[in-house]
């Protein structure tokens, strides 16, 4: 028999403090999703521990009482992966938020999962350093999120995803026992199990704390922003780019939907006819010459833009006039709330030579479902960001949204891609595995998830399909959201 609300809460009151245990009509609202609103399912606790120790006295009283369990971190997930499936409670590790060892020399940081990703590099800023995974909401995602996801951002295409700059991790396992994998050293000898813990998204434990790689920051930047008049010679440019062998720091397209939010809600403005715009940044820190390198990359990504029709270029004078340039990349998505109420950020992978195809389908199946999309995408490595936005309080554009979507990453898959870059699979794409995975496929990767989490409390639900317990709870997940 369940156990009720208020027996859950004293209980864990007791466990930890009555002020770091929430509970009632408002916080099961705040936290029945993350930032993917379309499916929602309502916790009966949220707890708020300090110390790894807290987190594992939580994890085990609810294996002890079989309560489902889901780590969160800022909620700024876009599949469901903090989604708590099947109720139970949500342990929140946005107490956990300190700085606990900065080693400069060996060049790694030791810090708890619940800070925010960019604090981490303001913190060794003067040193000249910084923690490379960007994701555009790096400052409020955590680490612990982006850890669980492996979070991408901008700057993927030239310093990799999460996974290439985590050490080591503390790890409260489905049982509550609290492991150390790894540490300041990479490579070490036995299984990599620090890479299978990041991207697993919360399903074999809760990441406490990680040692991070502290990678120098560049010592020349160039970032340039170049107006099309369509959204193919904006993509077609890419392709060339790369073709050219210069790897740019950073290679991202916005069209024209994300350019009408940015106008309504902060006023910016761009050349006449501008139907996409591409951003590119260029950086080195060659200690001999870092500034000639990054001219003559950015010589070279002009030469390639104007071949390609670019109707304006602008290059960055200086930090202030390089902000400006990255405010449509960083504010876009943020700026569609002033298009609709709702947005779904999709997550598909393609070549990037099939960019300019691609895009025009996008634009097909959102005009079949009758819906609004803007595109905002890691151009470089053909991660798209198709951004479907309507109102999810109406179950037939949330339908259609989903269906639009669906469509979408089949034809991804379809091109030789994959249903995630950096987003991962939560709940939003689960039926969407085997598709790209064959049974074989699923059963090894159900076998390497067992080594950790052989029960059903742990972030139920998540990556894998036909989990037992989970198969009557979806349907009662997407729906009105209000």
């Amino acid at each position: 028999m369940p156990i009720p609300e208020d027996a859950m809460v004293s209980q864990l009151s007791a466990i930890l403090s009555p002020d770091q245990v929430l509970s009632g009509p408002s916080v099961q609202r705040a936290y029945d999703c993350d930032a993917y609103t379309v499916d929602r399912s309502k916790p009966t606790a949220v707890v708020m521990p300090d110390s790894t120790e807290q987190v594992a006295a939580v994890v085990r009283w609810c294996v002890a009482n079989e309560v489902p369990f889901t780590g969160r971190g800022a909620g700024t997930g876009l599949s469901g992966g903090a989604l708590p499936a099947l109720g139970g409670v949500v342990i929140s590790t946005k107490r956990l938020t300190q700085i606990l060892e900065i080693d400069l020399e060996n060049r790694c940081l030791k810090a708890q999962a619940g800070i925010a990703n960019k604090r981490i590099s303001d913190s060794v800023k003067t040193e000249g350093l910084h923690f490379a995974p960007d994701p555009s909401s790096q400052t409020v995602s955590t680490l612990g999120g982006n850890i669980a996801e492996n979070a991408g951002g901008p700057h993927t295409l030239k310093y990799g995803v999460t996974a290439q700059h985590i050490l080591g991790v503390t790890l409260v396992d489905p049982t509550g026992e609290i492991l150390e994998l790894g540490g300041k050293v990479s490579g070490g000898p036995g299984f990599d199990f620090v890479s299978l813990v990041v991207g697993s998204e919360g399903t074999l434990g809760i990441v406490t704390e990680a040692w991070v790689k502290l990678t120098p920051l560049p010592t020349a930047v160039k970032t340039a922003l170049a107006a099309f008049s369509t959204v193919r010679d904006a993509t077609e440019s890419v392709a060339v780019i790369i073709a050219s062998g210069t790897i740019p720091a950073a290679l991202e397209v916005m069209d024209k939907g994300i350019l009408h939010a940015l106008e309504a809600a902060f006023g910016l403005k761009y050349p006449v006819g501008t139907a996409a715009l591409l951003l590119v940044e260029c950086d080195s820190n060659d200690a001999d010459s870092a500034h000639e390198i990054v001219e003559r990359e950015m010589e070279t990504v002009e030469a390639i833009c104007r071949a390609n029709r670019a109707m304006e270029i602008s290059v960055a004078a200086d930090e202030a006039e390089r902000q400006r340039l990255w405010t449509a990349r960083k504010k876009g998505v943020g700026a569609m709330g002033r298009i609709a109420p709702s947005i779904v950020t999709h997550d598909g992978v393609i070549p990037r030579s099939k960019l300019p195809d691609m895009l025009d389908f996008v634009y097909d199946v959102a005009a079949r479902h009758g819906g609004g999309v803007a595109n905002l995408f890691h151009a470089g490595d053909g991660n798209l960001h198709p951004c479907f936005y309507f109102d999810d309080r109406d179950p037939v554009q949330v339908k259609a949204v989903v269906e639009a979507g669906e469509e979408i990453i089949r034809r991804c898959l379809e091109l030789g891609g994959s249903i995630t870059g950096e987003h991962g699979i939560g709940v939003e794409k689960i039926d969407l595995m085997p598709l790209m995975f064959s049974e074989d496929d699923l059963r090894l990767q159900a076998m390497a998830k067992s080594i950790f989490n052989s029960g059903e409390l742990c972030n139920p639900c998540k990556v894998l399909p036909n989990q037992k317990s989970c198969v009557e709870h979806k349907k009662r997940w997407r729906g009105v959201a209000w």
